[in-house]
């Protein structure tokens, strides 16, 4: 059982920056930011879990059982992760592309040291083990960590492509034959940004997290691989009986002027394509969820609604579903995974054709950071407009992609795919 103690944060110290400093001292350890976002279904501004008591990795088949074996005989916090490929036990599928990163296929942690912090109290949850080690992790946290300097500078790196711009199209215009032929309605497609360079991950994060303020925000550490993810979309989250998915398609740019940027808004929100996007992917979460959904519990709560965050507006639908008490949590992200805002419609003929196209193996990119709670409960990203760094190698990466539909046109969706990686490029440009 973890015991809690319960402490003030003290004035004028930066809360995020005093618990990546803190952090970086372990081999593994996330940290899960909401950003300030008003979110209802949300229990914490920032969840940070550090040191090991126990872990599962697995590259095998019968992931997902194994995984719910783990859950329920830990009884415990789990942070971690579940990389896009796990699509390949799921379906009769492979993923044969460039892997620059090496992320195991799923990783989760039993935390020794759970730290919850919400409107500026923090609760630090810690094992037995580790107990008396609070009031100490205190004053190291939030006074010896503010003294913290950053690691050496490191030179903007030279940012490669895996596709020019004119491939990017062709390959467009591939997905658009298979879209004419009936194939499939929409897939999304993705291309990778990357980099053989050393960065310092806690000031790239810092810096990404400062431009960007998404509300799932998540710095992960796994020995020398880190997730620096500014995610403005939920995967998939339980509370109690509900489940609660809420998919982003739709994007625009934000303007300074506030009167051109509300007109942004306006303009997406009856956006036709954007719109036909965000419904075709809507179906399918809705059909996702019906496999495991108490009859006729599935319900669409928000339909394309336009979020404004700091470097663009988004349109995201929000779907719930109820399950029994019986359904255990592992499973409702097996029958929904990976997420339908990235692959496509219908789902397995959009994986196969992404598979076809894309040169990348997509690894952590695509799939999903978050935690489960004792009770079952759980709530995951998706990890998206994230910089992904292997420090051994050294290799640092970032993907971005957008939906393709029959009105698709490939340079339009060029356009949107260098949107979506500004924030990435700035951040190692800085």
């Amino acid at each position: 059982m973890r015991s809690t103690v319960t402490r003030q944060i003290p004035n004028d110290v930066n809360i995020e920056t005093s618990l990546l400093h803190w952090l970086k001292t372990y081999n593994v350890g996330c940290l899960l930011l909401s950003n300030g976002h008003i979110d209802p279904y949300g229990k914490f501004d920032y969840l940070l879990g550090a040191g090991v008591k126990s872990q599962f990795e697995t590259q095998t088949d019968g992931v997902f059982e194994d995984l719910e074996y783990y859950r329920s005989n830990t009884k415990d916090w789990l942070l971690g992760f579940l990389t896009y490929d796990l699509k390949n036990n799921l379906e009769d599928l492979e993923s044969a592309n460039t892997d620059g990163l090496g992320f195991p296929t799923v990783y989760f942690f039993q935390p020794l040291k759970l730290i919850k912090i919400r409107n500026s109290v923090i609760d630090f949850m810690y094992l037995p083990d580790v107990e008396e080690d609070i009031e100490t992790d205190y004053q190291n946290i939030f006074y010896k960590s503010q003294n913290d300097k950053y690691s050496q500078r490191y030179e903007s790196p030279e940012i490669k492509v895996r596709f020019n711009k004119d491939a990017y199209c062709n390959q467009v215009r591939s997905m658009l034959d298979h879209i004419q032929r009936g194939d499939i309605y929409e897939a999304n497609f993705c291309q990778e940004f990357y980099a053989e360079t050393q960065i310092d991950p806690i000031r790239s994060f810092t810096h990404l997290n400062k431009i960007s303020q998404a509300p799932f925000a998540a710095f992960l550490k796994l020995k020398n691989r880190y997730a620096l993810c500014s995610s403005p979309e939920r995967y998939l989250c339980k509370r109690g009986s509900e489940l609660i998915s809420q998919p982003i398609k739709g994007t625009a740019g934000r303007n300074i002027d506030p009167n051109k940027d509300q007109q942004v808004v306006f303009q997406l929100q009856d956006d036709l394509k954007e719109r036909s996007e965000n419904i075709m992917i809507t179906d399918l979460v809705r059909n996702d969820l019906s496999k495991i959904a108490s009859k006729g519990s599935v319900e669409v709560v928000e339909l394309c609604k336009v979020y404004s965050f700091k470097q663009v507006h988004q349109m995201i639908s929000t779907i719930t579903a109820k399950v029994s008490g019986s359904t255990n949590p592992v499973m409702c992200i097996e029958n929904t995974f990976p997420m339908g805002s990235m692959t496509g419609a219908p789902k397995l003929s959009a994986m196969q054709i992404i598979e076809s196209l894309e040169n990348t193996k997509r690894g952590l990119y695509s799939g999903s950071i978050g935690y489960f709670e004792p009770n079952g409960d759980f709530d995951f990203n998706v990890v998206i407009r994230s910089i992904l760094y292997n420090a051994e190698k050294p290799y640092v990466s970032f993907s971005v992609g957008s939906a393709i539909t029959a009105q698709a046109t490939p340079e339009k969706e060029y356009e949107e795919c260098l949107l979506k990686a500004k924030a990435m490029r700035e951040t190692l440009e800085a």
